[in-house]
C-alpha cells in the first residue's frame, strides 16, 4: 500500500516539475548563464520551506503519515566531501541538462535521448556502490 502512495506523490512531483518548467533544459541553461531568476526562485523557495519544515518536525515531534516517529539524524561535519560531491553533481547537471528528479520527468514527457543520461546515472550509482568502501566518507 505504501508503494502506491509513493508512486502517486512521485507522479504529482513530476507533473509539478514539468508544469513549472523546472525540468526544461532551456530553463536550466538560463540558470547556469545567470540569465533568469526562474530556477533560483524555485530552488530558493524549496530550500527555505525545507529548512522551516525540518525545524518544525524536530521541535514538534511530528509523526509520519503512517504513525512512525520521524527522527532526523545529524550529518557528520566535513567540507571536502560535500565540496567534491557538489562539484561532481553540478558538472553532471550542467553537462546533462538535468538533475536526477527531472530525468524521470523528461522520460515521462517523451524526451527519449534522456534515457542515455538516465542509464549513465544508474551506471554511475552502481559504480559508486562498488567503490564505496574504498572512497573517503
Amino acid at each position: 500500500m505504501r508503494s502506491i502512495g509513493y508512486v502517486l506523490v512521485g507522479v504529482f512531483f513530476g507533473i509539478v516539475l514539468f508544469k513549472s518548467e523546472a525540468a526544461s533544459w532551456f530553463r536550466i541553461y538560463e540558470m547556469f548563464q545567470f540569465d533568469s531568476f526562474h530556477m533560483y526562485g524555485i530552488m530558493g523557495s524549496a530550500l527555505i520551506l525545507g529548512a522551516l519544515f525540518t525545524q518544525w518536525v524536530k521541535k514538534s515531534g511530528t509523526k509520519s503519515f503512517f504513525g512512525e516517529k520521524i527522527s532526523i539524524v545529524p550529518k557528520e561535519k566535513g567540507y571536502v566531501r560535500y565540496a567534491i560531491g557538489g562539484i561532481l553533481f553540478g558538472l553532471g547537471w550542467a553537462l546533462a541538462g538535468a538533475c536526477p528528479g527531472p530525468m524521470y520527468v523528461l522520460v515521462g514527457a517523451g524526451y527519449w535521448p534522456i534515457l542515455i543520461v538516465l542509464g549513465s546515472a544508474v551506471f554511475g550509482a552502481f559504480c559508486y556502490g562498488l567503490l564505496r568502501r574504498k572512497l573517503p566518507h
